[in-house]
């Protein structure tokens, strides 16, 4: 979807002096409400945003127990979530712009427009396993894959290899799957890799990239598309700075 489509024809006046409508004003006084995924993703959205133009100073505050951040002069509201739920804040509406991992959005799959690669928080969505395991994915066999993301992991095999699979579900040292024979591989994240070696695991695949990336809310994109698009404009320059 192209979120920066043409202004209609009859709005763009030859005097581009002309005061702002009602509806414009209602929207420079509304704020934008954005969920950052807590940790080092929330650090670094925040000094990507510095470098817009868009600031809060009250995030900076270590000794803070507050739960919402706001900037009153840029009409700028800020809260703090753990990643996998910042799509449903985004698609319920709580709030207007969410960032976080492109894992996270395929797997939790919440109907929001996703506007922008961020270009950091970068790793690979991989399968991993023992060396052993080469083969069994290579002859398409009926396998088990643990995983934290059993939607990706399901996606991956299922509609890209064509191979039948039997999903177990961890939430965390999914290195352990294979090792005490729970699993032959598992589907993760992997950015160094060291993990896994250390482990006696491999990388044997690569399913996809991952980054973080921004999203919208539908309903938000046209209600305050002025704003919006404003903001991922000044983001999008900020990356590509």
């Amino acid at each position: 979807m192209d979120i920066f489509m043409k202004e209609p024809a009859e709005a763009v006046s030859a005097g581009s002096a002309a005061a702002p409508s009602q509806a414009d004003q209602k929207q420079e006084d509304e704020y934008l409400t954005i969920a950052l995924t807590k940790g080092r993703l929330a650090s670094q959205t925040m000094e990507l945003l510095g470098r817009a133009g868009f600031y809060c100073e009250e995030l900076g505050d270590k000794r803070s127990r507050k739960l919402v951040f706001v900037n009153e002069e840029q009409k700028l509201r800020f809260f703090l979530s753990k990643g996998p739920d910042v799509p449903t804040y985004v698609e319920y509406g709580a709030a207007d712009i969410g960032v976080t991992g492109s894992d996270i959005i395929m797997e939790e799959n919440r109907s929001v427009y996703e506007v922008l690669d961020l270009d950091f928080g970068k790793c690979r969505m991989c399968v991993a396993g023992p060396e052993t395991a080469r083969e069994l994915l290579r002859h398409h066999e009926m396998i088990r894959v643990a995983s934290k993301y059993p939607n990706i992991a399901k996606d991956y095999f299922y509609n890209r290899k064509h191979q039948t699979i039997d999903i177990i579900k961890l939430n965390g040292s999914v290195e352990l799957g294979p090792m005490v024979e729970l699993a032959d591989v598992i589907v993760d994240i992997v950015e160094t890799g060291s993990t896994l070696h250390e482990n006696g695991l491999d990388v044997l695949e690569e399913v996809c990239p991952i980054s973080a990336r921004m999203i919208v809310n539908q309903v938000s994109m046209t209600m305050k598309a002025g704003r919006i698009r404003d903001f991922i404009s000044r983001v999008r320059d900020a990356v590509n700075a």
